[in-house]
């Protein structure tokens, strides 16, 4: 009788596969019921209040062009993160962009601007690699003191750039020419005809989708295809991963061949140019033009975005578009359409207090409920809400989502920890 033969490469070889995330993941047909039925509860309260602009072609553009930032910071921190390294610095890497891309834009053109300003995020990507991963300083102070340096840097720069220029000034550059907009012929004005109609639940899909359409820039195409492009190339090809392989367990890539320091750099750089893009998007799409102070904080939304979706590119892109509607709240309606908004809070409050209860999560149920009776009587007892609140909602939601998303959250293992070649011999 012969016994299996155990070699040492059976018992002691790591492997490069990701350890599954903890906890239940909602699986496609669940995520577009779970979409499908906030939709409806939206398009619920757009009859019961009145407010048509919640859901309107105009209200979903303007979402969509707040979203692509948020966005690009977020993809760009999945990057980063998904490769052990934690990037608090995407503000900085975005302001960066900004100034690199209308600083470009202004002298060569637009696309030259686009291209400077990834490599402008990119260099401060590198410079955040080269601090954490080669010095392994912590990553959040690596993190803050490029934010710190970005916005030092731009105020320095800003007045040898651009004072005495046409249209520029200290904190200002002056005007760059478009990266030009498109509209579907023919489908826009077919979306947006069917959102006036004001119909249950098809016409508020149609204003979605009329958003998408409609007056978009080539620069939103683009960074809506990177979200695909990201998920494809980190969960689809041996080079993602290698690179997830660092975020998860950098001893056993490198024990298999893995160059550890180089797919972190590697992740860092893409990070920082994409950040970088979403600071482009800013100076050039949202406002044709660099202005100080022009993040307002997106990286950090962006981030928090990252977290939201699980440190996965599709629900990322569902929370960049929930912070980018909330922001969108700011310019259109805000006042009327906020206080609509409050009677959708009290019944998604109540919906999840349901959740709980189904659950036998009593305790949760009841606070839950509690909550959403708050909000209720905040709505059946005000007409509208204060202009604070308005300017404060997407701020607020971040911190709420946050809070909620909390629980099933699973960031990779070896995010943040420091790491030397060789350390696991």
């Amino acid at each position: 009788m012969t016994t299996p033969q155990t070699t040492a490469t059976d018992v002691n070889q790591p492997t490069l596969q990701p350890a599954a995330p903890t906890g239940r993941r909602l699986s496609l047909p669940v995520l577009l019921l779970v979409i499908a039925g906030a939709l409806a509860l939206t398009s619920l309260v757009r009859l019961i209040t009145g407010a048509d602009g919640i859901t309107n072609v105009s209200q979903m553009s303007t979402a969509l062009q707040l979203a692509v930032p948020i966005g690009l910071a977020g993809l760009g921190g999945l990057w980063a993160e998904r490769a052990g390294v934690v990037n608090i610095g995407l503000e900085g890497m975005m302001i960066l962009g900004t100034w690199f891309g209308a600083w470009a834009g202004f002298q060569w053109g637009p696309w030259t601007g686009v291209l400077v300003g990834i490599i402008g995020g990119a260099l401060g990507g590198l410079l955040h690699a080269v601090v954490t991963v080669t010095f392994n300083v912590n990553h959040i102070v690596s993190g803050v003191a490029i934010n710190i340096l970005a916005l030092g840097a731009t105020r320095y720069l800003a007045p040898l750039a651009f004072e005495g220029e046409p249209g520029g000034s200290a904190k200002q550059s002056p005007a760059v020419d478009s990266l030009g907009h498109f509209t579907v012929p023919g489908l826009s004005d077919a979306l947006s005809d069917l959102n006036d109609k004001g119909w249950f639940l098809v016409s508020d899909i149609a204003g979605l989708l009329g958003g998408l359409v409609t007056n978009v820039s080539w620069l939103t195409l683009i960074a809506v295809a990177l979200v695909p492009a990201t998920w494809w190339i980190l969960w689809r090809t041996p080079f993602g991963l290698r690179l997830r392989s660092c975020g998860e367990n950098p001893v056993a890539a490198e024990s298999l061949g893995v160059n550890v320091y180089k797919y972190k750099y590697l992740a860092v750089i893409i990070s920082g140019g994409l950040a970088g893009l979403g600071g482009v998007f800013l100076s050039l799409v949202a406002n044709p033009f660099y202005l100080e102070g022009q993040t307002s904080g997106r990286g950090y939304i962006g981030l928090a975005a990252m977290i939201f979706g699980n440190w996965m590119p599709g629900g990322l892109a569902i929370g960049a578009g929930l912070f980018g509607y909330t922001d969108s709240l700011n310019l259109r309606g805000g006042a009327a359409n906020v206080h609509a908004l409050l009677l959708l809070g009290a019944l998604l409050l109540l919906a999840g207090a349901i959740w709980f209860a189904v659950r036998k999560a009593y305790v949760k149920a009841v606070v839950t409920v509690a909550v959403g009776a708050l909000v209720f009587a905040w709505y059946a007892g005000t007409d509208e809400v204060p202009n604070q609140v308005v300017s404060a909602t997407p701020y607020v939601v971040t911190l709420v989502v946050l809070a909620l998303s909390a629980q099933r959250l699973r960031m990779p293992k070896a995010d943040g920890l420091p790491y030397r070649k060789g350390q696991g011999k």
